[in-house]
């Protein structure tokens, strides 16, 4: 999940990391209020979970609270990569000397969290990365022991000359870890982190993205979770309790099991085909989240083909194959539907599926063949 940069910069200060003030506004009115209040030119940021707002349009510099609020008339309501802004930040604008970025994200190679830090900070910190990774230093925490003080000092190191920006950039991270792990987070990155002309450092911009496997035991992050920014179909699915991930290809595809998913996945593209999803039933045997993950796939007009890939120990065949006779019957599906079933139930699910004047296989590459042609055939 992740949060906005408002939400972000929330948890940050509860931490004292050093920012500057701010607010969030829905209406242009408040935007000229908080601007006001904070009384010098301010910087108003659109609040989307999308990259590359400033160069959308998104983030613009007010020198008073008239133009904070002309510039929120122009950015709150407008699109950025297809999302639209809600809400905007307003920020005191800042004199800034250096940038520099900041960053911890959980690897999974070495099943730590890793720091990430660049005297190369700013917006151009992916370019960086990509072209010049050489300019990045990292550093794998023990998770048993957190960030040592002289580790996030070695780092700071690596941005600043001057002692005190160099500890004054250490508390930060220490903060930033802790952060990290308090929330579950995979992401949380600071970037700019900057210098001023007077010799402060201060976080500009925050970034955290959240485990969802967190939110179960902590509903005042899930809270803070904005639907409107994602997918549409993700949101139905987690609703209804499936596990969703949308994708750019035409074979839809309905399995049990995330390892089976996987394969599944695989096949498709082994045989030409492009799978249009990730979607996990789980192990349970309720013929309704059939029919859920059946009116999720069929919204998507990119599907041209249907795979139901069921491998029966815990999930019955015969309820999922109750499942897609219900769905059928609910609603018009007008893609095929190729049904490979085996396991559990499997010669009453053969039966239930007969009698509706469907077939299955119990083959999986046939199955998945017969879904890859089909697919091609409707393109």
């Amino acid at each position: 999940m992740n949060l906005h940069e408002y939400q972000a910069r929330a948890l940050l200060r509860s931490a004292g990391v050093a920012m500057p003030d701010g607010d969030v506004a829905s209406t242009p009115d408040e935007v000229r209020g908080i601007a006001e209040r904070l009384n010098r030119p301010v910087v108003v940021k659109a609040q989307v979970h999308a990259g590359g707002r400033g160069k959308a349009g998104g983030v613009k510099l007010a020198r008073d609270p008239a133009e904070a609020r002309e510039h929120a008339t122009h950015i709150l309501g407008m699109t950025i990569k297809g999302l639209v802004v809600q809400k905007v930040l307003v920020v005191p604008a800042a004199d800034i000397a250096s940038e520099s970025y900041v960053g911890l994200i959980m690897d999974r190679d070495s099943q730590r969290p890793v720091f990430m830090v660049s005297a190369a900070g700013g917006v151009d910190i992916e370019e960086v990365a990509a072209t010049t990774p050489e300019k990045i230093v990292r550093l794998a925490v023990d998770p048993r022991y957190g960030l040592f003080p002289h580790q996030a000092l070695g780092l700071a190191l690596h941005l600043y000359r001057d002692f005190a920006q160099v500890r004054a950039a250490a508390t930060i991270m220490q903060q930033l870890y802790r952060v990290f792990v308090a929330n579950g987070a995979s992401l949380a990155e600071i970037n700019p982190l900057v210098t001023t002309p007077d010799g402060r450092v201060l976080a500009l911009d925050a970034k955290i993205s959240v485990d969802d496997n967190e939110l179960d035991r902590r509903p005042d992050l899930a809270a803070l979770r904005d639907e409107s920014g994602e997918e549409p179909s993700e949101v139905l699915a987690r609703t209804a309790g499936l596990t969703f991930i949308k994708l750019d290809g035409n074979v839809g595809c309905v399995v049990n099991g995330a390892g089976l998913a996987m394969a599944t996945m695989d096949l498709v593209k082994f045989y030409g085909g492009e799978p249009a999803n990730f979607l996990d039933i789980g192990g349970s045997s309720n013929p309704e989240k059939v029919v859920n993950a059946l009116k999720i796939i069929t919204a998507d007009p990119g599907v041209k083909a249907i795979l139901f890939n069921i491998f029966g120990g815990i999930t019955r065949t015969d309820d999922v194959a109750n499942g897609i006779v219900t769905a059928t019957r609910q609603f018009t599906v007008n893609v095929p539907i190729v049904i490979r079933l085996t396991g559990t139930n499997e010669a009453k699910a053969f039966e239930i599926l007969k009698g509706a004047g469907m077939r299955a296989l119990s083959d999986m590459d046939e199955a998945v063949k017969q879904a890859v042609q089909l697919a091609k055939e409707a393109a």
